[in-house]
């Protein structure tokens, strides 16, 4: 299967890893020669290190995945694609822009799959000619390890694209729970609320973000706090989250935490920068 994978950051590396070592070529789309490298790079690495992950699976050699992923900035080359994954920023203008340039590309019967954080996909759907070919599928970070996403069923998708988008993520040794759409849909509705509250709380000085991370870690069991969280999404993600989740709905409890919008100015964003709550190497950041 030909899977074309847009956004070569984050999420889009980490789909394009999985979707490689299932055996697909993969189609991984930016628009800059730069970014292309950078995800190439960590690839690279994320590949080779796998196997420590995943202790007695016949993990491929590096090279012989790499060479199913096809780093490139031209859109054409998905014109034999049976499955696109976009994940571009959570900026519906930049959204808007890549279906409408990759619906007349793809073939009619590709399935085109939502990597979104709040978006409505309806909204996305209204922009194809293909509306019943519209899902959406929120990968969760990191996505290679990670074995369960949350899709979303838009107004018009159809039966077929969801078990089209079954078998894919089966593929990949993934399942998947199946929503309605309205915006945040249930993990980032809930998650960014959390988010956003305990950004509150360390500007209110109730707490540092280390001490509010460990009640949630050692009182209630998570794996990771919110502050934590918040930062491997990256902090300005949580706002462009937030402000779609305050404007789709009008409530304010979706109001952006002063403090969290005044770091993300500041270009404090988290792993991927260096410094959100927490400060991390240049082992930890990433794009």
């Amino acid at each position: 299967m030909v899977v074309g994978v847009i956004g070569a950051g984050v999420m889009g590396t980490g789909v394009a890893q999985s979707a490689a070592q299932a055996g697909h070529q993969v189609v991984l789309i930016d628009l800059t020669d730069a970014a292309l490298e950078k995800s190439k790079e960590e690839l690279y690495k994320n590949i080779r290190f796998s196997g420590f992950f995943n202790k007695g699976a016949n993990v491929e050699p590096v090279d012989v995945v790499m060479e199913r992923i096809t780093f490139t900035t031209d859109y054409e080359l998905l014109r034999n694609a049976e499955i696109v994954v976009e994940n571009v920023p959570e900026v519906y203008e930049i959204k808007r822009d890549v279906y409408l340039k990759i619906d007349p590309i793809c073939p009619a019967d590709c399935i085109f799959l939502v990597n979104t954080s709040c978006i409505s996909i309806t909204k996305i759907a209204g922009l194809t000619n293909r509306p019943d070919r519209v899902i959406g599928v929120h990968f969760m970070n990191p996505v290679p390890l990670k074995k369960t996403v949350e899709s979303i069923r838009g107004w018009h998708t159809s039966e077929a694209t969801i078990t089209g988008t079954e078998n894919f993520l089966a593929s990949m040794g993934k399942t998947h729970v199946l929503v309605n759409d309205l915006p945040g849909f249930v993990s980032n509705r809930l998650s960014h609320l959390l988010m956003n509250e305990a950004a509150y709380v360390v500007q209110d000085q109730v707490a540092s973000p280390k001490d509010v991370d460990d009640i949630f870690k050692q009182c209630f069991g998570h794996k990771m706090g919110p502050l934590e969280t918040a930062d491997l999404i990256g902090l300005d993600t949580v706002v462009q989250s937030l402000d779609i989740l305050y404007d789709s709905y009008q409530d304010t409890k979706f109001r952006v935490c002063p403090l969290l919008r005044k770091m993300t100015e500041a270009g404090l964003h988290g792993r991927k920068s260096g410094q959100g709550f927490y400060t991390y190497d240049e082992h930890d950041m990433l794009d």
